[in-house]
């Protein structure tokens, strides 16, 4: 199962974890210098699940590593509509069916017997469904249900990770330590000092998260969680994972772009291949946009120490094409920086000071002070025309 380890254990000796402060609490600091582009560490996660909208339409992974299951023409074919493509060079598709395997009570898929292995021993004893087509009313597949009703894509987390850290914590060799351990990642449900709460948490979705917690005590109650399944408990855990919860996503069209971009052609070789994989992106952007990979959300040690920039000097990676994540530098860190991420995706840090902090304060709990929010800070509290049509179907 995951290595349950204290914060010390996340030290090295390229980085070190500092208390800051109460209001940020930790943060991850450079202790040698790195240039951009290397990679600053590499870690699995502690827990990691697929979306739910996600895998419900199609999206083959692996269900403890998320390494796609589909080939990648297979990939194109069914995320474009176009059944007749067919991708040159097909021993760089990086998908290897031959090492597939499934739970042979409940039928979900793995890309190795090992992932299998390592699934079973960590939670998935306690999730299998045993023969799950035959269980639609088991709690854990109402649990599932309700939550695809009650939050449809684009997805930010599913709550049967939470289902996943519970079972992790019951199948521990010592409970009480793996849910001491998986308690320091819980932020308040609401910062008191900026009066602010976690967008989950709002009048509007009382009714919800009393409909889940039932449902998840009804599936996974034991002794050794009974603090995460009361009311309150499980707010903290879903407030956990709300602002903890990494995104990750493979697939295996985009394994097969990189590994036939790095062979060896001749110029009109390399051009034709180039205009081809460019066509076969529009094809892509016009059915699924930007739906195009395997999706899902994950807990990092490492990761979440890390604070938030909206200018950061480091990105999270999938290089693998599977959940194991790369922190890799985007400019030089001296030693002695603070290693800093971006929580908000690409074209949300392209929008005003004004929508960054409203995101940041529905899904983090704080207000960003950082060297970009304050050279903005007098710029005037509006969006743009499309990020108010956005925020409107918010409401």
């Amino acid at each position: 199962m995951a290595e349950i380890r204290d914060d010390s254990a996340l030290d090295s000796p390229a980085f070190e974890v500092r208390f800051i402060g109460e209001s940020k609490g930790k943060g991850l600091f450079a202790v040698k210098p790195f240039k951009a582009g290397d990679v600053i560490f590499e870690e699995r996660p502690l827990v990691c699940c697929q979306f739910a909208w996600n895998a419900a339409y199609g999206y083959l992974a692996c269900d403890f590593c998320m390494r796609p299951l589909e080939g990648a023409e297979e990939n194109v074919r069914r995320l474009t509509g176009k059944k007749d493509i067919v991708l040159p060079y097909p021993h760089c598709c990086p998908t290897n069916r031959n090492s597939h395997t499934q739970c042979p009570s409940c039928g979900v898929w793995y890309c190795s017997s090992t992932c299998q292995e390592q699934a079973w021993n960590q939670y998935h004893r306690t999730l299998c469904l045993q023969s799950h087509s035959h269980h639609p009313n088991h709690p854990l597949e109402q649990l599932n249900g309700a939550w695809k009703h009650m939050h449809y894509p684009p997805e930010t987390t599913s709550v049967m990770l939470l289902a996943r850290m519970i079972a992790t914590v019951q199948q521990a060799e010592d409970p009480a330590n793996a849910l001491h351990f998986f308690m320091q990642f819980c932020h308040r449900t609401v910062n008191e000092e900026q009066e602010i709460a976690h967008k989950l948490l709002g009048e509007q979705f009382k009714g919800q998260m009393q409909v889940l917690q039932e449902l998840m005590v009804k599936a996974l109650y034991s002794d050794s969680v009974q603090q995460w399944l009361s009311p309150d408990g499980f707010q903290s855990l879903m407030a956990l994972v709300g602002t903890n919860g990494q995104g990750v996503g493979t697939s295996p069209f985009s394994e097969w772009v990189k590994k036939v971009s790095e062979l060896e052609l001749a110029a009109d070789e390399k051009q034709q291949l180039d205009s081809f994989i460019d066509k076969l992106y529009e094809d892509l952007n016009e059915e699924v946009g930007t739906f195009l990979n395997n999706e899902g959300s994950a807990l990092y040690a490492l990761q979440s120490v890390c604070n938030h920039s909206c200018d950061p000097n480091a990105t999270p990676t999938f290089p693998h094409s599977n959940f194991q994540l790369a922190m890799c530098a985007v400019r030089d860190i001296a030693p002695g920086d603070e290693i800093l991420i971006s929580y908000l995706d690409e074209c949300a840090l392209e929008r005003s000071r004004h929508s960054r902090q409203k995101l940041l304060r529905q899904n983090y709990l704080f207000i960003c002070h950082c060297p970009k929010c304050e050279t903005q800070a007098e710029d005037a509290d509006v969006t743009s025309e499309d990020e108010c049509e956005e925020e409107e179907g918010e409401e």
